[in-house]
This record gives C-alpha cells, sequence and structure tokens, in this order.
C-alpha cells in the first residue's frame, strides 16, 4: 500500500514544462513571454514559465516575472491557471489586482519546496480559488 501511496505522490508533482520533452498540442496556447495584466488592466510582468502536473499534464500554475532589469532582480511569482480570466494573443489577464498578486506567497525558483502540495495549496488558498483536478 506505501509503494502505490509514494507512486500516486510521484505522479501528482508539478514539473516545470522546460523541465520535460513535452510539447503543448497547440502551439498558441504556450503564454510564456506574454504580458500579465491584472483586473484592472495593469501590468503585472510577464509570464517565464509553465508548472504543469505530472499525472494530467496540464498547465496548472503560471510564474510570472515582474520588476527588475533584464532578468536581473526580478521577482517570481506563481498564479494558479484557475484565476486566469481570459488570454488574448499578447497577454493574459488575471481576476486579481497587482496589489494582490504581489503579496501572495514567496516563490523561489531555485527551491524545491513547489513541488510539495502544501506549498501550492497556499497559492489556491491566497488567490480564493479550487484547484480542478486532483489534489
Amino acid at each position: 500500500m506505501t509503494q502505490l501511496h509514494d507512486l500516486k505522490a510521484q505522479q501528482d508533482l508539478l514539473v516545470k514544462l522546460d523541465d520535460t520533452d513535452l510539447v503543448l498540442s497547440d502551439p498558441n496556447d504556450d503564454v510564456r513571454g506574454r504580458k500579465v495584466l491584472d483586473s484592472f488592466g495593469d501590468d503585472i510582468g510577464h509570464v517565464t514559465k509553465l508548472f504543469i502536473d505530472n499525472a494530467e499534464r496540464k498547465v496548472r500554475f503560471l510564474q510570472v516575472g515582474a520588476g527588475g532589469f533584464l532578468g536581473l532582480g526580478e521577482r517570481q511569482f506563481l498564479i494558479p491557471i484557475e484565476d486566469v480570466a481570459r488570454i488574448t494573443e499578447t497577454t493574459v489577464h488575471v481576476n486579481h489586482s497587482r496589489d494582490h498578486v504581489v503579496k501572495s506567497p514567496a516563490f523561489d525558483p531555485s527551491l524545491t519546496t513547489w513541488r510539495d502540495s502544501k506549498y501550492w495549496n497556499l497559492y489556491y488558498g491566497h488567490y480564493g480559488v479550487t484547484p480542478n483536478w486532483g489534489l
């Protein structure tokens, strides 16, 4: 039973799309590099990475970079896909204000703590959304 539980836990891990050999089925769905706008249309930053769940292979979080210059000093934020209001050819619109995003739990892309469901549940709670996948 423990092995089955461990296998299930491994399958549910989030992975960075860039760390896999997977590609999006429709290249138009790749929002990396697009500008992220808040609920008021204010600029938050840009999508730097996509996180997918290892079991269903669907995008679950956007990593958004904001501030800095040429990538230096840039802060990173995670936004659950459930908070995305709409996507255009050049932008991703989210349901919260820039201030709300900036106050989200700290995200350090160099750490691996984001692989733990307790970690991403903090983001679901912060954004007040329920994950639409097997947590």
